[in-house]
């Protein structure tokens, strides 16, 4: 009897605490949905979603490696993409254009160095894996060298 007891009561139990739960969830709902800037919010996100989307469509185009200036620019803009889509929750496209930028630096040890001590950690891991396949994207993105190149 006693253990027939002890189960309608654990039952009951569950039973109160699974309403509490979906009685706190509903209430948790329909506060986030009277926030004032709920929607903002959300169009918010959904544009940085969508701005993370269409990045990753366009293909990166390397500069000349000559051209000093072209490759500062390229390195600023890629490290700056590459921050914003970190920030926006990007790993994927973040980590691929801060590579970008890694790649044609002209000393890579020293800014992934400070790299490491500034980004996540699991972004820094994505990035050293991803680094290998950076280098033949370029090589294919710079035109073939000339004879007055070669001493």
């Amino acid at each position: 009897m006693e253990m027939i007891s002890s189960r309608v009561a654990l039952g009951i139990a569950a039973g109160v605490c699974g309403t509490l739960f979906l009685g706190y969830c509903i209430y948790f709902d329909h506060q986030r949905h009277s926030d004032p800037d709920f929607k903002k919010k959300l169009h918010e996100r959904r544009r940085a979603k969508k701005m993370a989307a269409s990045s990753t469509k366009r293909t990166t185009v390397f500069p000349d490696m000559k051209d000093h200036e072209a490759v500062q620019r390229f390195f600023l803009q890629e490290i700056q993409l590459g921050e914003e889509l970190l920030a926006v929750g990007d790993l994927e496209n973040g980590v691929d254009h801060i590579g970008n930028a890694v790649a044609v630096c002209g000393q890579p040890n020293d800014l992934l160095n400070l790299l490491q001590q500034t980004l996540q950690p699991q972004a820094f891991h994505l990035l050293i894996q991803r680094l290998p396949a950076v280098a033949p994207r370029i090589v294919k993105a710079t035109p073939a060298m000339q004879e007055e190149d070669v001493e």
